[in-house]
């Protein structure tokens, strides 16, 4: 029997969904608004774990040429004090295939592979109960009707509001994106500090995370607690958190031995020229009052790390939403969610692993069993909620931690998630 099935959102979860079902040999159309798979930038690298992500692949029959893909070298960490001084530096064994990084362009073309997708197809409203099926509306004025839609189409998802009333909220930190490239060549002394995967630095109420992805691309995070308006008046929202720096009296300095080629001066017009722009609030298409901001931020703050701001090509404002923890629904026949799409959480390596490994649990529920399509979308929901519950917690407690008036408490994180 073939069901009508259609996936809403072309990223790792309905990409996912999508090749397990074609792999047993069922017919799937993904429909994506994005015009093209290089349309826009897909974000950082990704772990995958064992258990999640990778399992997901192996259920996709894509394991190998995942691990061909992969930089197992990018399971390294070292997180620094604001000073520079380095507080740990874990380096995966040679041997060690738990977390991998790859990039979010190489995962979405390695799950791509031969399937048809709809690219340009942006869904605005997805009504079920219609005569015969599943109705889908779409932005260019067509529809169409399906027996299944599943929304895998992020934390805006257009296809929630056909279950739920549930919209995501301000967890109150936000995110400004930046990014290197050619950093081996172009900044040397900065590939250094960064090694193979991550370098942290975390302060009180904000942090500076910096992630090497492939071809010497560098993306650079600087993570704060401010009110979602913060860029009307930065000075207001954002200068409680520099004097708190400055007050805790920390040596501004850095061991050098780290990096003997930077150079440890700081910008002397730095803060003139933010405090200039305040009366009319920060503007963040302007790159270079959003780069003077964030210098002032982090002011006091070691020189190589005030680098990875100051070097920055592109600033991007990323305020972190959440779902609420408990998100579940009242079943709705012919319709079901997948990862952020159903339970948006911080961004805390977890999301795509379980919204991947959601997506090949219920292609493979489907394509074991067709006949019964909405006892198995009922199922695979109540395992969903009570697994990803699980996740939400554990995520919201840990970016409480990882930005936090006490800089010790990411540190104690990091400690626990390593032993384990």
């Amino acid at each position: 029997m073939r069901h009508r099935i259609a996936v809403v959102g072309g990223g790792p979860a309905g990409l996912t969904f999508a090749r397990v079902l074609h792999r047993h040999g069922h017919p799937v159309t993904v429909l994506e608004r994005d015009p093209a798979p290089d349309a826009r930038p897909l974000g950082g690298t990704l772990d995958l774990h064992e258990g999640m992500g990778q399992l997901a692949l192996s259920k996709a029959g894509l394991l190998a040429d995942f691990q061909a893909l992969s930089r197992p070298e990018g399971q390294a960490m070292r997180i620094l004090d604001v000073d520079g001084t380095v507080l740990r530096d874990w380096q995966p064994r040679p041997d060690e295939r738990a977390n991998p990084e790859i990039d979010r362009g190489q995962l979405r073309d390695l799950l791509l592979g031969p399937l048809d997708v709809q690219w340009g197809r942006g869904v605005t409203e997805v009504v079920p109960g219609a005569p015969d099926g599943v109705l889908v509306r779409f932005a260019d004025g067509r529809q169409e009707t399906f027996d299944l839609v599943v929304g895998a189409d992020g934390a805006w998802s257009r296809v929630r509001p056909a279950v739920s009333s549930a919209t995501p909220h301000y967890t109150g930190i936000s995110v400004v994106e930046t990014s290197l490239d050619d950093v081996d060549t172009r900044h040397p002394g900065l590939a250094r500090l960064i090694g193979d995967g991550s370098v942290a630095v975390y302060g009180v109420n904000r942090a500076v995370v910096a992630q090497r992805n492939s071809g010497g691309h560098v993306k650079v995070y600087a993570q704060f607690r401010a009110p979602l308006d913060w860029h009307t008046n930065p000075d207001r929202h954002l200068g409680l958190n520099r004097r708190t720096d400055r007050d805790a009296d920390r040596d501004p300095g850095l061991d050098l031995s780290l990096d003997p080629g930077l150079d440890p001066s700081r910008d002397p017009g730095l803060d003139a020229g933010l405090d200039a722009g305040l009366d009319a609030g920060l503007d963040l298409a302007d790159v270079e009052a959003v780069r003077s901001s964030l210098l002032a931020l982090f002011d006091g703050w070691a020189a190589p790390v005030l680098d990875l701001l100051r070097h920055g090509t592109a600033f991007a404002h990323r305020p972190l939403y959440v779902l609420p923890v408990f998100h579940t629904w009242t079943h709705v026949p012919g319709v079901t969610l997948l990862g952020d799409a159903a339970h948006l959480m911080p961004p805390l390596g977890v999301g795509a692993n379980l919204a991947m490994l959601e997506g090949a649990e219920l292609a493979e529920s489907i394509a074991a069993a067709p006949g019964d399509l909405d006892k198995i979308v009922q199922t695979f929901e109540e395992q969903m909620w009570a697994r990803a519950v699980k996740w939400a917690k554990f995520t919201a407690a840990g970016l409480e931690r990882l930005v936090s008036p006490d800089p010790t408490e990411a540190l104690a994180l990091f400690d626990e998630v390593q032993a384990s």
